[in-house]
């Protein structure tokens, strides 16, 4: 597999996975992530800000700031075909139901009475199927649970967290592939 590396001015360099190669039809995808590069030269992206350059601040300035990266579906995607693990935060019901190929449950969130209460082993359980630095997708259904259990993840001290914006009922309305 190939890497990607992100230059910008206003952080360092850090490798990305990535499917970019010139065989992979992928490739324009992962490539409009970075949205308006300056230069891309060889394996390196270089962009004069991260504002423009979300991919850049994957393990850079938005986890120093307490907030994971959030992608699209699609880009969850090709992450999860690159080898990042899928963390499912949504109830054991719904994740029975179907669910992302290959996902681990782990609940963020109980169904308790008419509310929700807190998995109070969340991080526990977590750091029990996954290492701190594992590059880990986090999704739920709707991309709220998901989010919080991604922030939680980060400030636990997990370094390759990226939530999944949309959640799993976007994953299934642009026909990604699922499972039991």
């Amino acid at each position: 597999m190939t890497s990607l590396s992100t230059s910008c001015l206003t952080g360092p360099v850090l490798r990305l996975p990535s499917l970019l190669s010139p065989q992979n039809p992928n490739q324009r995808s992962l490539l409009s992530l970075t949205r308006n590069p300056d230069r891309i030269r060889g394996n390196r992206i270089v962009c004069k800000n991260l504002s423009v350059c979300p991919k850049a601040s994957l393990r850079g300035n938005l986890e120093v700031a307490g907030l994971p990266t959030s992608v699209p579906v699609r880009v969850a995607h090709e992450l999860l075909l690159a080898g990042h693990h899928y963390l499912d935060v949504r109830t054991p019901e719904e994740f029975s139901a179907g669910h992302p190929s290959g996902a681990v449950n782990i609940p963020y969130l109980y169904r308790v009475g008419s509310g929700m209460s807190k998995n109070p082993e969340f991080v526990k359980e977590v750091s029990s199927h996954f290492r701190k630095h594992d590059e880990i997708i986090v999704g739920c259904q709707l991309g709220k649970r998901s989010m919080m259990a991604a922030t939680d993840l980060v400030a636990a001290g997990f370094t390759g967290i990226t939530d999944m914006a949309g959640g799993y009922a976007t994953w299934t309305q642009n026909g990604l592939p699922t499972e039991l």
